[in-house]
């Protein structure tokens, strides 16, 4: 079974983990309807996806 020859250090420890954070979600302001919205996902509130209708809008 292979064994570490040395103890990792501290900060070798904490550049590892460095990308692991959690991030706030980003939002985009909708074209359209100027509302927030994730990018890459359809708007709930029209319904469109990429200037197609995709979902019956509420």
């Amino acid at each position: 079974m292979a064994v570490p020859k040395r103890k990792t250090s501290r900060m070798k420890r904490g550049q590892r983990r460095a990308h692991k954070a959690l991030q706030a979600p980003s939002y985009i302001e909708d074209k359209s309807t100027g509302e927030l919205r994730r990018p890459h996902h359809v708007d709930l509130i029209s319904g469109m996806y990429r200037g197609r209708q995709i979902l019956e809008p509420k």
